[in-house]
């Protein structure tokens, strides 16, 4: 693409128009060199225009209600004028690269307003299930003038780490349990989310939900007192995504954490970190597919792998040949 184009895609974006999005977004996930190279040129031109979104990280254990939560609050924000986007990182297919869930399909009302915009992106088989460019995307949807971005991760493990890194907020979806359950909670995701959420607090399961809440609420005490959030932050909650119960609550506890992170300063100084963090992701990936690409290396890692398979040179022997090649400019 050229520069005009580029400028071109860049208005169209900062009119809100869906179909730049769609496309911008496509261009941000491509592997083409000429694509990245677009790609930059595109995220260049849209500058630091438009970074005020909130960015709110989202994620649970399988079964727990995701998508129902996600489609039942982002209707709640869309009803009060707020414009909403979904950056639901899916599964990847081994055979076609593509998303297996398709998270539109999932989120049908959500999905039908005007106001919100989902995005189900494969998550290319990285490692704790965040889109490769879920960075780009982000940035993206803010250019196009959503007040309220959502990124979904797969499930529990290092994705909660990385969608911390990468936005503003982070809620933690639980289900109803015993307290049993609560020592299979790791101590290291209970120590980044700013809320976790009891959610199906409905029907017989409501007195379980809120005794569940109580459980939390005293682990969090226990396990974190973080001095730059105001009082009663980390904060357990319950929530109904089927009656929407709790829902505003939720959004309430956001707000006045999202604007006493902006006055005391943190947000500017995440918002900073993060771009940090995403400038050493891009030469850790770029340094990666440079080692590869390496004419020595591709002449002599099939011979090296070949002779670790067999058992006749030590995997950590065949990683010191291979990094001599690049030491010794071969």
């Amino acid at each position: 693409m050229t520069q005009a184009q580029i400028d071109a895609l860049a208005r169209r974006l900062a009119t809100g128009e869906r179909r730049a999005l769609a496309q911008a977004i496509t261009l941000a996930e491509s592997t083409r060199p000429d694509h990245r190279a677009a790609t930059r040129m595109l995220l260049q031109s849209i500058g630091q225009t438009q970074l005020g979104a909130i960015r709110i990280g989202l994620s649970g254990t399988p079964g727990v209600g995701k998508s129902t939560f996600i489609e039942a609050f982002g209707m709640m924000l869309v009803e009060q004028g707020l414009k909403v986007a979904v950056l639901a990182v899916d599964p990847t297919s081994a055979r076609s690269g593509g998303s297996i869930l398709g998270d539109k399909t999932r989120m049908e009302r959500l999905a039908r307003s005007t106001n919100a915009f989902i995005r189900p992106s494969p998550s290319q088989m990285e490692l704790g299930g965040v889109g490769r460019r879920t960075r780009e995307a982000i940035r993206l949807v803010e250019a196009a003038g959503f007040d309220v971005v959502l990124v979904e991760t797969v499930g529990v493990g290092q994705s909660e780490v990385m969608v911390a890194e990468m936005t503003d907020i982070f809620v933690l979806l639980l289900a109803p349990a015993g307290g049993d359950e609560l020592q299979g909670v790791k101590r290291g995701i209970m120590e980044i989310a700013d809320l976790v959420v009891v959610n199906k607090a409905d029907g017989a399961l409501k007195p379980v939900a809120e005794g569940t809440r109580a459980d939390y609420a005293g682990a969090l005490r226990l396990m974190r007192q973080r001095k730059r959030d105001p009082e009663g932050f980390p904060a357990a909650l319950t929530a109904s995504a089927l009656t929407s119960d709790g829902l505003a609550d939720i959004w309430d506890r956001i707000r006045t954490l999202d604007a006493w992170r902006r006055e005391s300063g943190w947000f500017a100084r995440h918002r900073a970190e993060q771009a940090v963090r995403w400038m050493r992701n891009a030469i850790e990936r770029g340094a990666v597919e440079q080692f590869y690409a390496h004419p020595g290396v591709a002449k002599r890692l099939p011979e090296l792998e070949a002779q670790v398979a067999t058992g006749t040179l030590p995997p950590e022997d065949a990683a010191d040949h291979v990094l001599a090649l690049l030491r010794d400019g071969e």
